[in-house]
C-alpha cells in the first residue's frame, strides 16, 4: 500500500512542477520558444494529470473497504461444511487446489499475472491465490473477514483483483458461511508462500480506476439463494457459484474482447442445440457432442464437479431466453 501511495505522491509533485513550467512557458516573450516549450510542458502535464486523477481514484477504491468486518462466527455444522465442500470444488478449487488447480488441499500458488505473450502482466506485479488451509491465510482471519473477502472481494487491507472480479459477492449469506466452515475443517497445510496480491501503480490504475472495465456494484444487505430445483432461478444461482457469468457475462450472452481477455461466446447458442444428456455429458468431459473439445481457456472441470440436478438446473436457464 505505502509503495504505490508514495509513488502516487511523486506523480502528484511531477505534476505540479511540471504545470509550473507550463505557465512559466506562457511568459516565454519569444514565440520560436514559447510554442515548442507550451506544447512540451502542456501535454505532459495533461498526461500526468490523468495518471495523477486515475492512479488516486484507483487507489480509494483499493485501499478503502467498501464494508466493515462483519461480526460473525460460524457454527460450522456437519451440514455446512458439506455444502461448502461442494461449493468449494465447483468454486474455488481451479484457482485455489493444488496440481494446478485440479486437486485437494487448497494451497493456492496461481499467479494469475503470470502468462506468456499477451497474457503476460508480469510488468505490473503478481496477483497469487492464497494458500486457504488452516495453515495458510486462514490463521490469521476471522470468520467475519472471510465473509467480507468472499462477498466484497476486500482482504485484509486491500481489494482482491481477481476476487473482486468474480460473481461470488451474489453467493447467499448460508452459502458464504458454508464455504468458511469447510475451509476451517481442512487439515492445516504450510507453504512457503500464503499468495495475495503485490501490484503496482500500473495495475492500480488498469484493475481499480476502471479503465479497462467497469467495477461490479456491492451487493447490500442480506443475499438469499433460490429453493433448490431444476428451474431457471436456481439454474441462475449455479452459474452465479459455478463462475459461469463471470466469463459469459451476467445474463450469460458471452462479453465481447478486452484488452487483457479474448471474446467470450454466447453459450446459449450451443447450449440450445444439445439435450440435457448431451449437455451433462458434455460438462463432464470437456468435448461436445461432435467430438470437439471446448477451448484450453473454458473451465469446463468447474462444471464437471456438479450433480446431475444442478446441471440439469443450468440446462434450463441457459435454454431460456434471458
Amino acid at each position: 500500500m505505502f509503495e504505490n501511495l508514495l509513488v502516487w505522491i511523486v506523480i502528484v509533485a511531477i505534476t505540479i512542477l511540471f504545470g509550473w513550467l507550463t505557465l512559466r512557458s506562457w511568459r516565454i516573450k519569444r514565440w520560436l520558444f514559447k510554442v515548442p516549450a507550451l506544447l512540451v510542458t502542456g501535454l505532459l502535464t495533461l498526461l500526468l494529470a490523468m495518471i495523477t486523477f486515475l492512479g488516486g481514484k484507483g487507489l480509494a477504491v483499493m485501499y478503502i473497504a467498501p464494508a466493515p468486518v462483519p461480526d460473525l462466527t460460524v457454527a460450522g455444522t456437519s451440514e455446512q461444511i458439506a455444502r461448502g465442500e461442494y461449493l468449494v470444488n465447483v468454486a474455488c478449487l481451479d484457482c485455489h487446489g493444488a496440481n494446478d488447480g485440479k486437486s485437494m488441499p487448497l494451497t493456492g500458488g496461481l499467479d494469475i499475472m503470470a502468462g506468456e505473450g499477451d497474457e503476460d502482466f508480469s510488468f505490473a506485479g503478481s496477483m497469487v491465490s492464497a494458500n486457504l488451509t488452516p495453515g495458510g491465510v486462514l490463521a490469521d482471519r476471522t470468520d467475519g473477514e472471510l465473509f467480507r473477502v468472499i462477498r466484497y472481494g476486500f482482504g485484509k487491507d486491500a481489494l482482491l483483483g481477481m476476487m473482486s472480479s468474480l460473481p461470488y459477492r451474489e453467493l447467499s449469506d448460508d452459502d458464504t458461511h458454508a464455504i468458511i466452515a469447510f475451509l476451517r475443517s481442512q487439515e492445516p497445510v504450510t507453504t512457503a508462500t500464503n499468495g495475495g496480491d503485490n501490484i503496482n501503480l500500473i495495475a492500480v490504475i488498469l484493475f481499480y480506476s476502471e479503465v479497462l472495465f467497469p467495477l461490479d456494484e456491492v451487493t447490500e444487505g442480506v443475499i438469499t439463494a433460490p429453493p433448490q430445483g431444476v428451474t431457471v432461478e436456481y439454474g441462475k444461482y449455479v452459474a452465479t457459484f459455478g463462475e459461469c457469468r463471470g466469463c459469459h457475462g451476467t445474463d450469460m450472452t458471452g462479453t465481447a474482447a478486452t484488452p487483457v481477455s479474448p471474446a467470450i461466446p454466447n453459450p446459449r447458442v450451443f447450449v440450445g442445440a444439445t439435450t440435457l444428456e448431451q449437455f451433462i455429458q458434455t460438462m463432464r468431459t470437456g468435448v461436445r457432442p461432435d467430438g470437439k473439445a471446448f477451448a484450453d481457456f473454458m473451465p469446463w472441470e468447474n462444471a464437471s464437479r456438479m450433480t446431475d440436478d444442478d446441471l440439469a438446473a443450468l440446462y434450463i436457464y441457459l435454454t431460456t431466453a434471458p
